[in-house]
């Protein structure tokens, strides 16, 4: 998931509901629900709202989106990512950040959408041993691998309760990991986006601040940017 909402293009998948996606070269996987996190029915709802809207907008999400690369590029200077990282990302899209993470020369990386669109679409973009897409809800899947980072690019309006969310990923990471969450425009030019077209599926974006004091049950912020231009907010693991 991430930025870009223009245009209602109807999408139906050409692939399986069940098992491993077919017709890419590098399937995504789709991963069970841990049985010990069980959803309640609001939940549920909002997790089939957001499937159908990034379902409809896969198919044009990549020719719609508009991307700086020096802007991106101190989004993951922030969240740490570097040679040799494990890195999660999550609500991936159609694998956006992907390249940035290979330039980088990351060990791997975990790509995990709740969409079959977007993660149909990112799992046919690279032959990389690297890169691993698993379509799912970040929530209740198992924990596949502990990470160096995790990064929500341009998504977390998208999740219902961010508190649980990160309470969820803290698990995924590595003592002294680092979670950084980002967007590539400023906090008001972010809540007038999210007012349009995705509304019905997008939650108010917190401030920097308030993001901070939501993190800090679990990790230590030390990052925390937010001008006309972007949003950072970054914090590691507490001890």
């Amino acid at each position: 998931m991430a930025e870009s909402y223009q245009g209602n293009t109807e999408f139906q998948p050409d692939f399986e509901s069940e098992g491993e996606g077919a017709g890419c070269q590098n399937p995504a996987l789709i991963m069970p629900e841990n049985e010990n996190i069980s959803d309640d029915a609001v939940t549920n709802s909002w997790n089939e709202q957001i499937i159908s809207f990034f379902d409809r907008m896969a198919p044009e999400w990549d020719r719609r989106m508009v991307k700086d690369d020096a802007k991106i590029n101190l989004i993951l200077d922030a969240a740490g990512v570097k040679k040799g990282s494990v890195v999660l990302d999550v609500a991936c899209g159609t694998g956006i950040l992907f390249p940035y993470f290979l330039e980088r020369n990351v060990s791997h990386v975990i790509g995990v959408d709740i969409s079959p669109g977007m993660a149909h679409i990112a799992a046919g973009k690279f032959q990389d041993p690297r890169i691993e897409v698993i379509c799912g809800n970040i929530e209740t899947i198992p924990v596949r691998m502990l990470c160096d980072c995790c990064v929500i690019y341009n998504a977390l309006p998208h999740f219902e309760n961010p508190q649980r969310l990160v309470s969820r990923l803290v698990g995924w990471l590595k003592p002294g990991g680092r979670l950084t969450v980002a967007h590539g425009m400023g906090l008001e030019a972010l809540q007038r986006h999210h007012a349009g077209q995705a509304r019905n599926v997008s939650r108010r974006m917190p401030s920097a601040d308030e993001l901070a004091q939501l993190l800090s049950p679990w990790l230590s912020v030390d990052v925390r940017i937010s001008d006309n231009e972007k949003y950072i907010v970054s914090g590691i693991v507490s001890k």
